[in-house]
C-alpha cells in the first residue's frame, strides 16, 4: 500500500468516525462501479444512513493544508458526475429508492469539515 493510499484510508476512517458520532450508520465503504470492461465508473468512499433514513453518499477529500482552495474545492464536476453514476447504481438495489443526498467531508491538515448536501445529483 502506498503512502497516498494510507492517507486516504486514514481520512476515510476519520470521516466515518465523525459521521457515526453525528448519528449516521455505515452501509458500505468504497462502493465501486465500472462503466465497462476497461473503464472506471465511480467510487463512493462511504455510504451512510442518516437517522431519518436518508441514504448519504459521502466523498472524503484530504489535503495536508487548506492552500489551493482546500480539499472541498477539489471535488470537481467530473468527480461529481462519477459519484452520481455510482450512487444511481447503488440505488438500483432498492425497489423504491429512499431519499438521498451527497455530502463531502473535507479534511485540511487537522481540520475536518462536514458539508451536508454539498451538491445535488441533478
Amino acid at each position: 500500500m502506498t503512502a497516498r493510499q494510507r492517507t486516504g484510508q486514514d481520512a476515510e476512517r476519520r470521516a466515518e468516525a465523525h459521521l457515526k458520532a453525528q448519528g449516521l450508520r455505515l452501509l458500505a465503504r468504497n462502493y465501486r462501479v465500472a462503466r465497462g470492461p476497461s473503464r472506471r465508473g465511480g467510487e463512493i468512499d462511504l455510504v451512510m444512513q442518516a437517522p431519518d433514513g436518508t441514504v448519504v453518499f459521502v466523498e472524503v477529500r484530504a489535503r495536508r493544508d487548506g492552500r489551493a482552495g482546500g480539499s472541498a474545492a477539489s471535488v470537481t464536476a467530473a468527480k461529481r458526475r462519477s459519484l452520481v453514476l455510482a450512487a444511481q447504481h447503488y440505488l438500483l438495489r432498492h425497489a423504491s429508492p429512499p431519499p438521498c443526498r451527497f455530502d463531502v467531508v473535507a479534511i485540511d491538515g487537522e481540520q475536518l469539515q462536514w458539508l451536508p448536501a454539498a451538491f445535488d445529483g441533478g
